[in-house]
C-alpha cells in the first residue's frame, strides 16, 4: 500500500518567533481592548433601555375630567380655619362713605354678589376686611339681572320652599356661560372669594335627573374660572361630594349640620386646613338664645359631633344683619332696605 511521507518543517528562527510572538500580543490586546468597550456601551444603552421601559409600564395618567387650576401659583388670599365672619344676603349693609369700622368687627363678610355695590366691597378691603360674594350656582331666581338669560329648557322644578326657583342643568353650555358672567362680575366687583349656592340638586326632586358627577364637573368648572381671576371658590352645603372636589375649593359653608348631625363629614375641610362657615337657624333667632340652645348649636359632642373648629354663627332663616356668636356675643349689621338694582 502506498504510503504518504510529510516533508519535515525547517525549525523557526529566534527572530521570527519572537515577531510572531509581538503580533499575537498585539491581536489579544486589541480584542480585550474592543472587548471592554463593547460591554460598557451595552450597559449604558441597557440602562437607558431600562428608564424607558420603566415610564412606559408607568405611564402620566390621563384625566377624564376638566383641567383643574394651573398648580403653579398660590392664590393670594384663602380662608384659614377659625376667621370670624358674617353673613347677610337680605338687602345690603350700610357703610359710610368715611367709616373707619364696621359691626361686627369680623374678618370676613358674605354678601349678594348683585346687591352689593363696589363701592361697598371697596369700603370693606380699606377696613382690612375680606368679602366673600353670594350668588346661586344651581338655581334660577326670578328678579336677578341676568334671569332673562336662562332658557327654559335648563330648568326643572321648583326649589322646595321657595317659590320662582328653579333647579338647573348644571352641564347646559347656556348655564355654564351665565355663571361665567357671574364670577366675571365678581372678579370686576373685587370680591375675594364666591360663597356658590344650590350645587346640591342632586339630593334634592329636581326634575333633571341631576347627579353628583354633575354636580363635581361644575365645581371643577368654576375652579377653572375663579382661580385665574384669584378668586377664592367655597362648597355650599353638599357633603356627599366633598372628597371628589376638597382639592379644587377653599373653604365649605354650610348650613345646619347641627340640626341634621352631620357636622362630621364636614369636618373633612378642617383636616385640609380649610375653614367650615357655619350657620345654624336656631328658633328664637333675633332674640338672646337660650343657654340650652347654644350649648346644643355651639357644642361638639350629640348632634353637634365633628363642629370643632368650624366658624359658626346664630342667625335668621332671612339672613338679614343681626348675628349671635358662641361666645353669647350679640352684633347687628346696619342695613339699607333697598336693593341697589
Amino acid at each position: 500500500m502506498f504510503r504518504e511521507t510529510k516533508a519535515t518543517k525547517a525549525p523557526w528562527s529566534f527572530r521570527r518567533k519572537l515577531l510572531l510572538g509581538a503580533i499575537s500580543i498585539v491581536v489579544i490586546l486589541g480584542i480585550a481592548l474592543g472587548l471592554g468597550l463593547g460591554l460598557t456601551i451595552g450597559r449604558k444603552s441597557g440602562d437607558n433601555d431600562n428608564d424607558s421601559d420603566s415610564n412606559d409600564s408607568n405611564p402620566t395618567p390621563t384625566s377624564t375630567q376638566s383641567p383643574l387650576p394651573s398648580p403653579t401659583g398660590r392664590l393670594p388670599w384663602t380662608p384659614q380655619v377659625n376667621d370670624t365672619w358674617q353673613i347677610i344676603l337680605q338687602n345690603t349693609i350700610s357703610l359710610e362713605q368715611d367709616a373707619t369700622s364696621v359691626t361686627p368687627d369680623v374678618s370676613i363678610f358674605d354678601l349678594d354678589l348683585f346687591n352689593t355695590p363696589t363701592a361697598t366691597i371697596s369700603k370693606l378691603h380699606r377696613l382690612n376686611k375680606r368679602v366673600l360674594c353670594y350668588f346661586s350656582g344651581g338655581s334660577y331666581e326670578p328678579g336677578r339681572p341676568d334671569s332673562e338669560e336662562f332658557a327654559e329648557a335648563d330648568m326643572g322644578k321648583e326649589l322646595k320652599g321657595w317659590p320662582g326657583e328653579r333647579w338647573l342643568n348644571l352641564s347646559s353650555a347656556g348655564i355654564r356661560k351665565i355663571m361665567e358672567g357671574r364670577v366675571k362680575l365678581a372678579g370686576e366687583k373685587g370680591c375675594d372669594g364666591v360663597d356658590v349656592d344650590n350645587v346640591d340638586g342632586y339630593q334634592n326632586t329636581n326634575g333633571l335627573s341631576l347627579t353628583e358627577a354633575d354636580s363635581i364637573s361644575f365645581m371643577r368648572f368654576l375652579s377653572n374660572l375663579t382661580n385665574p381671576l384669584n378668586i377664592t371658590l367655597g362648597l355650599k352645603n353638599a357633603g356627599r361630594i366633598i372628597p371628589s372636589v376638597l382639592s379644587v375649593v377653599d373653604f365649605s359653608v354650610n348650613e345646619q349640620c347641627v340640626e341634621y348631625a352631620e357636622c362630621s363629614t364636614f369636618a373633612a375641610f378642617v383636616d385640609a386646613g380649610k375653614p367650615v362657615f357655619h350657620i345654624e337657624y336656631p328658633s328664637g333667632a333675633g332674640t338672646k338664645l337660650s343657654e340650652n340652645t347654644m350649648k346644643e348649636k355651639c357644642g361638639s359632642t350629640g348632634d353637634a359631633k365633628g363642629r370643632s373648629g368650624f366658624s359658626t354663627v346664630l342667625k335668621k332663616m332671612d339672613l338679614d344683619g343681626w348675628v349671635e356668636y358662641c361666645d353669647g356675643s350679640i352684633e347687628v349689621t346696619a342695613v339699607n332696605t333697598t336693593a341697589p338694582y
